[in-house]
């Protein structure tokens, strides 16, 4: 156990080396979310077509769009396994004696230290916007669970990876995942105006409840059935933990 949380440790730390020496992809990562609250949320805030609950527009997606630039980053996260199976790093990594779970909830984990950093960017330009937090508290335990939530779709990334045996591939799958899993959740919009098939897939989309209780924790404060979206949240990360864990094998393969 002492060996497992040690390479856990490992792990965040290599993640953070790397993005000490290179921290241009930070920023790049952050242009896309900028755009979403700076050109989206301040036009549709304008025109005042959505029901949020009384909460101004802004304020209701940034949330989501925090947990969308986490999430496709996490997803995306499997391009570096692909490129570690090609140059031969994973064939060494596997031969060590820890167990494969440890191997990918540690390198899902590392993931979730570039999600950290996209929230503390996505936030201060939230913040120059006037979006207004509920408070401290429920920012950092909100910020937890995107930390944690990124490596359940880091270890959906690995299962993807696994049947992927290109870079190009991978990111062409990817890229048919990230959008409709933040269109198809109530990241823009409350489920309540969909159609009624749209409204079943969102409610089996885990995004829908990660953006739920981020929303009640960063923006609105209120924490009524926030045990359903914990549940979901469970579920989902041990399923993704349980498939990676299976598939990881396969990527050298």
């Amino acid at each position: 156990m002492v060996n497992v949380i040690s390479y856990m440790a490992t792990m965040l730390e290599l993640e953070l080396r790397k993005l000490k020496n290179d921290r241009m992809e930070l920023y790049t990562r952050a242009i896309q979310p900028m755009l979403w609250l700076v050109l989206y949320g301040t036009v549709i805030s304008r025109i005042r077509a959505i029901p949020t609950g009384g909460i101004p527009y802004i304020d209701y997606i940034t949330p989501a769009i925090i947990i969308q630039s986490s999430t496709f980053i996490s997803i995306f996260y499997g391009l570096t396994l692909v490129w570690e199976r090609e140059s031969g790093i994973l064939k060494k990594l596997i031969t060590t004696p820890l167990p494969r779970y440890s191997i990918v909830i540690g390198r899902s984990f590392a993931s979730g230290i570039r999600s950290l950093f996209q929230i503390l960017i996505i936030t201060i330009i939230a913040l120059l916007l006037g979006v207004k937090f509920y408070n401290v508290f429920y920012f950092i335990t909100a910020s937890l669970i995107i930390f944690f939530v990124s490596s359940g779709f880091a270890s959906l990334s690995v299962v993807i990876a696994s049947f992927m045996k290109t870079r190009e591939r991978f990111m062409g799958i990817g890229q048919a995942i990230t959008m409709p899993l933040f269109f198809a959740s109530n990241g823009l919009y409350p489920i309540e105006l969909m159609p009624s098939i749209l409204k079943y897939i969102a409610s089996a989309n885990p995004l829908t409840y990660i953006i739920d209780i981020c929303r009640r924790l960063m923006i609105t404060g209120n924490m009524d059935s926030v045990v359903g979206d914990v549940l979901a949240i469970l579920i989902f990360n041990i399923t993704m933990y349980f498939l990676a864990s299976i598939r990881f094998k396969k990527i050298i393969e």
